[in-house]
């Protein structure tokens, strides 16, 4: 066990918690979001094993954070166990986590995987690394959430993150795509939750802030510039500077989603309509002829 040691970046690794009205309030409305969260989308049950992916990040330690509350207040019965995949970037301190863990007595792995050589590797000159990077992150995740036995891997993806995400397919990717509150991986092994998937990411940095989290930064692709994401970033955060209700109101519109409305043929039977049109013809052969001329007249074109 370590003794609690203060960083030169100025938090403990178990630092007393705020006592402030604003910590506090604040901590209300985080767990009200990712109590609606778990509830809405079904995300944890009784007698789960919750795989909670922790980068070092304010996103990861605050989902982390969270949940620990909800586990000792849930009427449901629940396990906890933080993971770290240690992609052996460079300059990546390989104390904080464990320290942090130990300190807060809460059940850990470190799993050490250099995906970062094999990232760097195989990631074309002048390209970003998140594809490449992201892809061997998962693997490795999931592979071992299923050795230690996890039902839920826990992701620490926030309301902007899945509007960021859905920007990113739109723009980019041609498709209306983002990232869903709950999801069954593509090998069908591993249901992924974001219980953070309310709450806003200014929320997260104030929260961050006031618990004095050791923050871990990212130097793979954190140090890349001009990154499609982070330009998607920087767009929503000056729509919410000018417009507040503007990301408030894209979420909800991927939550109220109208098939008939869009172009996807896969997702929308489109030819079943002229079955389904109501006529105040009385009589059915005047129907069939006024169709037939229709039909007719389309494949003449």
């Amino acid at each position: 066990m370590y003794a609690p040691v203060e960083s030169n970046e100025g938090f403990n690794f178990k630092p007393e918690l705020p006592t402030s009205s604003a910590y506090y309030r604040l901590l209300k409305k985080l767990r009200r979001q990712v109590g609606h969260a778990i509830r809405d989308f079904n995300m944890i049950e009784d007698g789960d094993k919750v795989m909670v992916c922790v980068s070092g990040g304010k996103d990861s330690y605050t989902l982390l954070d969270i949940l620990l509350q909800f586990k000792r207040i849930a009427p449901i019965n629940f396990d906890i166990v933080a993971v770290n995949l240690d992609q052996k970037q460079p300059g990546f301190p390989e104390d904080v986590l464990p320290r942090y863990m130990e300190e807060n007595n809460i059940p850990y792995y470190i799993l050490e995987k250099d995906t970062y050589s094999i990232t760097k590797r195989l990631t074309p000159e002048g390209k970003t690394y998140c594809a490449v990077c992201s892809r061997l992150r998962r693997g490795s995740l999931y592979g071992f959430a299923q050795e230690i036995g996890a039902t839920k891997v826990a992701l620490g993806h926030h309301r902007d993150d899945i509007i960021a995400t859905f920007f990113l397919n739109l723009f980019h990717g041609g498709s209306l795509k983002a990232m869903p509150p709950k999801l069954l991986s593509s090998d069908k092994k591993n249901i992924l939750i974001r219980p953070l998937a309310y709450v806003e990411e200014k929320d997260i940095i104030k929260y961050a802030e006031l618990r004095k989290f050791p923050i871990i930064p990212c130097n793979l692709c954190g140090s890349q510039e001009n990154l499609q994401r982070a330009m998607i970033n920087e767009m929503l955060r000056e729509w919410d500077k000018q417009y507040p209700k503007r990301l408030h109101s894209i979420f909800g519109a991927l939550q109220n989603v109208s098939p008939s409305q869009l172009a996807d043929r896969d997702l929308f039977d489109f030819e079943v309509l002229d079955s389904q049109r109501e006529l105040d013809f009385k009589d059915p052969e005047e129907l069939k002829k006024r169709l037939d001329v229709v039909n007719l007249s389309f494949a003449a074109e």
